[in-house]
């Protein structure tokens, strides 16, 4: 059963106010309330010093579950929103496993889901190491590292017009198959391509159909998972904004108070490392007791939609 074994978080320590992004985004006076008093958005993180390979390293050196078994890690998995992010043949992921120790391991990056990629990639790493033979002995099974790291690029990169604004930021997660903890018990995904913007998706159909697509995404994994909403401690969003979550939780039944929001504020969305950003906010607080069961969603929006979620056991 996939396991996630160690989790650490990188967020650059500058903090920029929303009201410092009106200039530079051609912001209105009206657009930058709506993010603070109504989305719940108050600030964003970035290093302009930092390059996309700086920040992965830091994630990845945060991990300290990693030392002194590198020789284990099998599989690199870097889920990340854009195709693109730096100029041909720049290799940034296979720079910072080269830095790890982890030359070894098969490395590669998911984008097609955009920020839902991160999920894909803590599912596909527990499918490849499912694959690897065996059997190994307790503790020396194989690994996964799975990756996310994304900087503000572009003006596309750092905001969603009405709806979120993005946090430069970087995670790591090592994945196993026989953890003790925080172990998967289902997962869903469904994608929508005719979503598709750019193929000309209407916008505000997304919009009118996103909470409920989400809620769908939710019940399937629910079911895969064998447990009822009842039964789920905490929700883990991605961080898009408050009133999203407020209504999705209205329309699914589900307590606003069991929906962690507080990142919403403090980060904004940092792309695909909400879910682990939040993760170490519920752990870190004590919001988790051994055996409780967790729900972790994301929305990836680009060439299409994906919605997905995942059940967890912590």
């Amino acid at each position: 059963m996939t396991a996630l074994d160690a989790v650490a978080v990188h967020l650059p320590p500058h903090r920029v106010p929303i009201e410092s992004l009106a200039g530079p985004l051609e912001l209105t006076e009206m657009q930058v309330r709506l993010f603070r008093r109504f989305h719940g958005l108050d600030q964003v993180r970035r290093d302009p010093d930092r390059s996309l390979a700086d920040l992965l390293r830091h994630a990845a050196t945060g991990l300290t579950a990693l030392r002194g078994q590198e020789h284990r890690v099998r599989f690199v998995l870097y889920g990340r929103a854009f195709p693109v992010v730096v100029p041909y043949p720049v290799n940034p992921l296979h720079d910072v496993c080269r830095t790890l120790g982890l030359g070894h391991a098969v490395a590669f990056t998911l984008t097609q889901q955009s920020c839902a990629s991160a999920l894909l990639a803590i599912e596909m790493a527990g499918r490849l190491l499912a694959a690897e033979p065996g059997p190994h002995p307790p503790g020396e099974g194989p690994l996964a590292l799975v990756l996310t790291a994304e900087k503000a690029f572009t003006r596309d990169a750092q905001f969603i017009p009405e709806t979120s604004v993005f946090s430069e930021g970087a995670s790591a997660c090592l994945v196993s198959l026989d953890g003790p903890r925080d172990r998967l018990l289902g997962y869903a995904c469904r994608q929508r391509g005719e979503f598709d913007v750019a193929g000309g998706a209407s916008g505000a159909q997304f919009q009118r159909e996103y909470r409920p697509a989400l809620a769908d995404v939710i019940g399937r994994a629910l079911a895969v998972a064998g447990v009822d909403l009842d039964d789920i401690r905490l929700i883990l969003p991605h961080n898009v904004n408050v009133v999203t979550w407020q209504r999705l939780s209205r329309l699914i039944g589900f307590p606003r108070d069991r929906v962690l929001l507080d990142n919403v504020r403090e980060t904004g969305h940092v792309f695909c490392a909400d879910a682990f950003t939040n993760y170490l906010t519920a752990r870190d607080r004590g919001l988790l007791n051994p055996g409780d069961r967790y729900l972790v969603a994301a929305v990836g929006a680009g060439e299409g939609a994906t919605f997905a979620a995942m059940v967890f056991a912590h």
